[in-house]
């Protein structure tokens, strides 16, 4: 019986400390390219944090500056889970930001920790740029993230993207001055963009 009821315990605090790991793991998020990002948000806005309530989850109250991708209207709010372990994100008031998002069936925007969302300022002047007309050009291509070599191009609408074959991820020269478009054939590779001062 004691051996019964300590095997017990044992399985008990194991699958516990699954369960903790589980939902640890849960917003790991494979890093996009902005163009990716672009494609499969519902939503792609600049703009700027005015106010915060949390709740059972965090209303951010938004200026918007402009909407790249989105519905017809302005956006006065976004919405998020209070907590990080529910891919909750935390942004900061009176700080202006590149947000993507989806729609929920009331027309709220979400966002949640695999969006792309990152300050302004730090974008390049290309990606700034690419968000008014050739990230949506090149929704039918696909970016393969390529960390360790060999990586295989299966399709011609692929575009390999080693920036991190050299350790700059986000920071590249891919991801900060690229669009992977379509070429007249059907083909897509990487096209370098024109930088813009503001």
């Amino acid at each position: 019986m004691t051996w019964s009821v300590s095997s017990c315990f044992i399985t008990l605090v194991v699958l516990f400390l699954w369960r903790v790991e589980d939902i640890a793991e849960a917003c790991r998020c494979a890093p996009v390219h902005l163009q990716q990002a672009f494609c499969s948000a519902d939503v792609v806005i600049r703009a700027k944090v005015v106010g915060v309530t949390v709740g059972s989850n965090t209303k951010y109250d938004i200026q918007q500056i402009k909407m790249f991708k989105g519905p017809d209207r302005v956006i006065h709010a976004i919405f998020t889970s209070s907590s990080s372990a529910s891919c909750g994100v935390t942004l900061e008031t009176n700080k202006e930001y590149l947000i993507t998002g989806q729609l929920n069936t009331a027309g709220r925007m979400h966002i949640i920790t695999c969006n792309f969302i990152q300050y302004w300022e730090d974008l390049s002047g290309t990606q700034k740029k690419s968000l008014t007309r050739r990230y949506q050009s090149g929704c039918d291509c696909t970016i393969i993230r390529c960390s360790s070599l060999p990586c295989p191009v299966s399709t011609p609408d692929e575009c390999l993207w080693t920036d991190w074959l050299l350790e700059d991820g986000q920071s590249g020269p891919q991801a900060k001055n690229f669009a992977c478009l379509k070429r007249s054939d059907g083909s897509c590779t990487w096209y370098r963009g024109m930088a813009q001062s503001n």
